[in-house]
């Protein structure tokens, strides 16, 4: 059996058990300790901290998250960071809210119950949990849905909410040559067994909160931003809310009647297509152009909104850029960097 080790976090003041045989990440999760995180796989840099005492190793990971410098140093990423005496480590991004109340990770098995293309290349993916029956997450959060007969898994940011317990749809975008691409269009059915973990993320609506919230999407991104808006519909929240989704064309556009029937459960809601290749056949709200640069040109107080992003990593890093240059404070922008192994 793998020795284990004691971490201390700080300047949180949080103890927590780490066997040598799993990343310190992985360990807090099991003991519902929900430290920032985003791709998991050592690529984003969202879970970076300093080493301030202790023995520990961190495993192969891109230089661009964590560069060598930075490792010399003592900076490590915890998704792939083992301990192999007790340690003590300064957490460098954490929201004191999420750290201890976040919701259990479960391992649960589900059964398909619908799969219904949206467009050319998205995919509507239903589950039912089994066992457990229930199954909690938080609006904007993500599972872990693992390949029949691998160990390999793909991340998939849910569409729905818990107002119908255990039930799951996930937005699929189908990336020439995936793996889980290729079981979409021949090797799932309706009634196969799927097996998820989860839940992940922390790209979450915060209670409390009162500034308007500015959604940003493109492609299967749209998933967790109707996740949000879905959960502030149904919870009677008033905060004004304006939601920009990128696409190439209309024909890349999709759950338009059921964005407009949540949208009239708000009190103020705007929602903005953005295509960058045509307007024809388009509708009437659409606008010309990338999406971050429609934002850019429409919310000119976007220092004074919460903002949530979700879409493929190149609309991520420019939504970052644009947020950035309007001084935009860190903690008022939420979002959750998959790499590209999540999404094919």
């Amino acid at each position: 059996m793998a020795d284990v080790h004691r971490i201390n976090f700080e300047p949180v003041d949080i103890e927590m058990e780490v066997r040598e045989d799993e990343n310190i990440l992985d360990a807090a999760f099991r003991q519902g300790i929900h430290l920032m995180h985003g791709c998991r796989e050592g690529r984003c840099s969202a879970c970076k901290s300093f080493v301030l005492d202790g023995d520990v190793q961190m495993a192969g990971h891109s230089t661009f998250a964590c560069n060598d410098a930075e490792a010399d140093e003592g900076f490590v990423l915890l998704c792939r960071t083992h301990a192999y005496s007790d340690a003590t480590i300064e957490l460098l991004n954490f929201d004191t809210d999420e750290l201890l109340g976040g919701l259990p990770i479960q391992n649960v098995r589900t059964r398909i119950t619908a799969l219904h293309s949206m467009t050319r290349d998205i995919v509507s993916l239903r589950l039912e949990a089994i066992e457990p029956a229930a199954f909690e997450f938080k609006p904007g959060q993500y599972v872990d849905i693992h390949l029949p007969g691998s160990d390999e898994h793909r991340s998939f940011s849910m569409a729905g909410t818990q107002a119908a317990p255990g039930q799951l749809e996930f937005l699929i975008k189908k990336y020439p040559g995936g793996r889980f691409a290729a079981l979409l269009e021949d090797g799932l059915a309706v009634g196969d067994e799927l097996s998820i973990t989860g839940p992940y993320g922390t790209s979450t609506l915060k209670d409390g909160h009162v500034l308007p919230v500015v959604c940003v999407a493109g492609g299967a991104g749209m998933a967790p931003i109707l996740s949000l808006l879905r959960h502030m519909s149904e919870t009677g929240c008033t905060r004004p809310v304006r939601f920009y989704y990128g696409a190439r064309t209309a024909a890349d556009l999709f759950y338009l009647d059921e964005i407009a029937r949540v949208g009239a459960g708000l009190r103020d809601f705007t929602f903005t297509p953005c295509l960058s290749e045509s307007l024809a056949e388009a509708p009437d709200a659409a606008v010309a152009g990338n999406v971050t640069d429609v934002v850019s040109a429409h919310e000119t107080d976007i220092a004074r909104t919460e903002v949530y992003l979700c879409g493929p990593p190149p609309m991520v890093d420019a939504a970052l850029a644009l947020l950035d240059s309007r001084s935009v404070p860190t903690d008022q922008v939420f979002y959750d960097k998959f790499t590209s192994p999540a999404f094919d």
